[in-house]
């Protein structure tokens, strides 16, 4: 654990704090892309040790967050069929659709099982061959590779009842959908180390110079995210628009080349929706046609379905950095991890999640009863 006490190191991290406040001459907007980073920061007050012209948003950067209602309907629909062996990652499991959620549906019969792997699911169907086993492929970059060798490798070894039901998506387009919205308050990044470990940066550096925003490719530690702000802040203040990479013992400007290969051939770029955000061009991947046996969405032909959010949920304004958890009514509320209403409160990287793990939706709470007793000792 000595490595990473380094990256928590208390003393450096104060010397991190003073000096973005001796850097800073006016206010900031500066919004960390990953959920990963949003966790630690909410965890670690970092948001609270920064001085006040500095102002953290939380972006889109939680893949169980972004995939779409109608993705998540598709999947229950798919998760029912009799004959299906429905695999995904745990956090799926209490993301609410429509009507219903994995969880639910496992319950009512459906043959649901959490897996730690895609491959593991070729394992199942190796074991199972007069069923389907669909894997629920969600995620950003970071997971892509591993989804398309697990197609790759179902398809070198004839498993032609393994199938992948895709919603990935891609970072830049929704940074870039952030920054050409009218109520965009962003105005510097700290971006997806993990991503980044992938897929490099150099993709983003015609983002920084095309909307003049600073990008700071971040690691997940403290000192990590508190050095990063630093230097997003220095470009901010010297009016400086460039892609620096804070994350340099694991990031490279190219990423891993055979991991992008690997995703090349067994992905295209597509359009995609956004849970909360609607349709971003170029935004995702979907499985090329040569892979088509392993196309879940096609084998199935689920069709479209008409989704409806709940009215109350602002977890679109979450994700866009324009409101923070605390701003929606229902948080903490009528809104809680045990009966989510979005999918930023249920995800294990969602910023509501995050608010209220770690104790903020009990703080207004506690200033209306201080208030409040406050008013009776006045009266009495």
């Amino acid at each position: 654990m000595k490595f990473i006490d380094e990256y928590r190191n208390e003393e450096h991290a104060q010397k991190l704090v003073n000096k973005i406040a001796r850097r800073v001459t006016r206010p900031w907007v500066v919004m960390e892309v990953c959920g990963g980073q949003t966790h630690s920061i909410v965890r670690n007050g970092i948001d609270r040790l920064l001085p006040r012209e500095v102002e953290l948003v939380h972006g889109p950067g939680c893949p169980v967050c972004v995939t779409s209602l109608e993705t998540m309907d598709k999947a229950h629909a798919i998760a029912r069929k009799p004959g299906v062996i429905f695999c995904s990652f745990g956090d799926m499991l209490r993301v609410p659709g429509s009507d219903s959620d994995l969880l639910m549906i496992k319950s009512r019969g459906g043959d649901v099982r959490v897996v730690y792997s895609p491959i593991d699911c070729l394992k199942l169907a190796r074991a199972n061959p007069h069923r389907k086993v669909v894997f629920f492929a969600i995620g950003f970059e970071t997971t892509a590779p591993a989804n398309a060798m697990a197609v790759w490798q179902a398809r070198r070894q004839g498993l032609k009842n393994f199938s992948i039901l895709a919603s990935h998506v891609l970072v830049p387009p929704a940074m870039e959908a952030i920054l050409q919205a009218p109520d965009n308050r962003v105005q510097g990044f700290l971006g997806p180390g993990h991503v980044c470990t992938v897929m490099g940066y150099r993709e983003y550096e015609p983002l920084a110079l095309r909307y003049q925003v600073p990008i700071v490719v971040t690691g997940f530690e403290p000192l990590d995210i508190l050095e990063g702000i630093l230097m997003a802040v220095r470009q901010l203040e010297e009016n400086r628009a460039e892609v620096e990479n804070q994350y340099g013992r694991v990031v490279e400007r190219d990423g891993n080349q055979v991991a992008r290969d690997l995703v090349n051939q067994v992905f295209e770029v597509c359009d995609r929706k956004w849970r909360g955000v609607g349709s971003i061009p170029a935004s995702g991947y979907r499985l090329r046609r040569e892979f088509g046996d392993h196309d879940a969405e096609r084998l199935f032909e689920v069709e479209e379905i008409a989704t409806q959010e709940p009215e109350v949920c602002i977890s679109g304004l979450v994700l866009r950095g324009v409101r923070k958890p605390h701003h929606c009514p229902a948080f903490g509320k009528e809104c809680t991890p045990q009966h989510p209403l979005g999918a930023t409160m249920v995800s294990a990287e969602g910023a509501c999640a995050a608010y209220y793990t770690y104790g903020r939706h009990l703080e207004g709470h506690k200033l209306a009863t201080e208030q409040k007793e406050e008013m009776l000792t006045m009266r009495s």
